[in-house]
């Protein structure tokens, strides 16, 4: 018989990765959608001088399933995954895809022209360019370097 030593740190470890889990999952409680959980897509936010470039990762959704609305200081993106249905006569299936109504608000870091706004929509990736009114374009601000008197 082997005697091994107890580690509290390894409990410690476990606990840490369920609750990194826990976290890193994107269901989000939704009230809007019969109290169940709902799958998010991704974002990648980028800004220029000019404009804010958001992706969306929507995979197996077609354009027609999707709903984008642009304000001037956020952007909403709503849609459903439609489940295909099969059937078989032997056997299991199990799945892990999630289908259903989905909703997602992205505020903006900056004021937007919602009216000159470009989309572009490929192999589950959305794409839009949101460009930025010329108030914050050309938003300069002044530091004051003056030193304290003593």
């Amino acid at each position: 018989m082997t005697l091994v030593r107890w580690n509290p740190w390894r409990e410690i470890d476990t606990l840490q990765r369920q609750l990194n889990n826990i976290f890193e999952d994107t269901r989000v409680p939704s009230a809007f959608l019969d109290g169940g959980l709902s799958k998010v897509p991704a974002a990648e936010i980028q800004e220029t001088e000019n404009a804010i470039h958001l992706k969306l990762e929507l995979p197996g959704i077609e354009a027609k399933d999707l709903d984008v609305q642009v304000t001037k200081n956020a952007v909403y993106v709503s849609g459903e995954r439609k489940s295909e249905t099969k059937t078989e006569e032997k056997g299991v299936t199990r799945s892990e895809f999630h289908y259903g109504k989905f909703q997602r608000v992205i505020a903006l870091s900056a004021r937007i022209q919602n009216t000159n706004v470009t989309a572009d929509y490929k192999d589950g990736i959305l794409n839009l360019t949101l460009p930025k009114t010329e108030q914050e374009k050309n938003k300069v601000v002044k530091v004051n370097l003056e030193q304290p008197a003593n």
